[in-house]
C-alpha cells in the first residue's frame, strides 16, 4: 500500500528559511505536500481552513517559527493546542531563539518539540533532515493512516555532501 502524502505545513517569515527547510524536508522520501505561511494569521486561517484556506487539507505536521510579526508563533501554537480537532497535530517550534522562556512556554502550551536553527548551513541542513525523518518516517501522525512507518519508505542519513 502506498502511504498518503502528509500535509506539513511551514510558518516562518523569512523566506529564505523557508526555502531551505523545504528543500531540505524533499529529501526526505516519505511522501509530502509542504505548504508555507509567513505570519500568524495566515497559518490559523490555513490550519482552520478558513477564507482562501477552506479546501486545503488540514496539516499533519507544522514546523513553526516563533519570531513572526504581529503575532508570535506562540499564538498559533496556541490556537492549535486548543482546538479539540486539531490538537493532535505535532507542532515543531523551530527558532533562532534559545532564550529558556521561549523554550519552556512553548513545551507549555504544548509543542511537541523544540528546535534553535542552526546558524551554518550543515547544521541547518541536518536539524530539518532529522526533523524530517523523526515525524514523517518514524512516527505515527494522530489519526492518520499516512503516519504509519512503510518499510519500503528508507529513513535518510544525513550526509552533508548530498
Amino acid at each position: 500500500m502506498k502511504p498518503i502524502p502528509a500535509e506539513v505545513l511551514l510558518v516562518d517569515d523569512n523566506p529564505g528559511d523557508l526555502e531551505l527547510t523545504s528543500e531540505f524536508l524533499s529529501r526526505n522520501h516519505y511522501p509530502h505536500r509542504i505548504h508555507t505561511a509567513g505570519d500568524a494569521d495566515e497559518a490559523i486561517a490555513f490550519i482552520r481552513g478558513t477564507g482562501k484556506y477552506a479546501r486545503v487539507d488540514r496539516p499533519d505536521l507544522i514546523v513553526l517559527d516563533l519570531n513572526l510579526p504581529r503575532k508570535p508563533g506562540h499564538t498559533v501554537l496556541s490556537a492549535v493546542k486548543q482546538d479539540a480537532n486539531l490538537q493532535g497535530v505535532p507542532v515543531v517550534i523551530f527558532s533562532t531563539s534559545q532564550a529558556p522562556a521561549d523554550i519552556s512556554r512553548s513545551y507549555q502550551l504544548g509543542a511537541n518539540s523544540y528546535v534553535c536553527k542552526p546558524g551554518n548551513l550543515a547544521d541547518f541542513a541536518m536539524a530539518v533532515i532529522t526533523m524530517g525523518n523523526f515525524w514523517l518516517c518514524c512516527a505515527s501522525l494522530d489519526g492518520s493512516s499516512k503516519a504509519k512507518r512503510h518499510e519500503d519508505v528508507p529513513v535518510i542519513p544525513y550526509k552533508e555532501n548530498a
